[in-house]
């Protein structure tokens, strides 16, 4: 591996390590053959989050387009051409030739991160998977040739687990959205309990708001029991990582309920002991696999 690569490789892992603690902490279950490549593909989704949301937080809307725009189609170009330059797209050209990752994952996560910049209400829930598609479905199918997989229903299961990470983040992440313009629970599934857009930007925790966020609550323990069935056609070795990403992720939705569903005023976070205790037993499940 070249130098520059290294350093490529290297970034993508600073960046995971900076912004995605408890994604970083599952990585580290995995084979160190498979960490980097996970890194590069966290490294491409992060930096384009960044130009959306903080890298460019003095730049008019118009501005963050463009900004966003060149960046993401020099790299999907640089994907295509088989070469990079750039100090992320390095890493995920090479992590994408190695795993044939097909392209049009990385169009779609590009089309979500352009919506986020000028969409911030959805109607109804099949207007909101449109995004979530791009945002994080594709991210779990773009991993599974490097995790390994022995059956199609592990594409299922990707699908269903992206979407339940996505919706936890959504859930946690109401105030914080709305300070930023944009709300991402369904206007439908609000209205089905009485919920106003009015009701949400007072910033005021309603009877009303609590059965909303139970409401979604629910769909995400639903798409994370549907995920957990198809991990087992994971390749045995990359099992303990994602059961572990899976419980740490979808339990934010467990530390939301601990708060008293008060998504204004408290950040919902996972505790260090359940880190601990979750990491601790995935890293034995897996050290027992390498043992095997």
């Amino acid at each position: 591996m070249s130098d520059l690569l290294t350093q490529s490789y290297e970034e993508c892992k600073r960046l995971n390590a900076l912004h995605g603690k408890t994604y970083y902490l599952a990585t580290l279950l995995l084979p160190a053959a498979k960490r980097p490549p996970v890194h590069a593909l966290y490294g491409f989704a992060r930096y384009a989050d960044e130009i959306v949301d903080d890298l460019a937080s003095t730049l008019t809307p118009e501005e963050k387009a463009v900004a966003l725009r060149t960046w993401g189609d020099s790299v999907l170009a640089d994907l295509r051409a088989g070469e990079s330059n750039d100090l992320i797209g390095r890493a995920l050209v090479d992590t994408v030739k190695k795993y044939s990752i097909p392209f049009e994952y990385f169009d779609a996560f590009m089309v979500s991160m352009e919506m986020d910049l000028t969409v911030t209400r959805y109607k109804t829930y099949e207007d909101l998977m449109t995004y979530v598609y791009g945002s994080a479905v594709v991210i779990g199918l773009e991993m599974l040739p490097i995790l390994g997989y022995s059956d199609p229903r592990a594409i299922e299961s990707a699908t269903a687990l992206g979407t339940a990470f996505q919706l936890a983040n959504f859930i946690r992440d109401i105030g914080e959205d709305i300070d930023r313009g944009r709300i991402y629970i369904p206007l439908d599934d609000l209205a089905r309990f009485g919920v106003s857009e009015e009701m949400l930007l007072k910033r005021q925790l309603t009877p009303e708001i609590i059965e909303a966020i139970k409401y979604q609550i629910a769909r995400v323990r639903d798409l994370q029991d549907k995920a957990e069935a198809g991990i087992q056609y994971l390749d045995p070795i990359s099992r303990p990582c994602i059961r572990a990403a899976s419980e740490l992720y979808c339990g934010i939705v467990d530390e939301i309920e601990a708060n008293g569903y008060d998504i204004f005023n408290k950040r919902a976070t996972t505790s260090t002991w359940r880190r601990a205790r979750v990491a601790g037993i995935a890293f034995i499940q897996t050290l027992f696999l390498r043992m095997r």
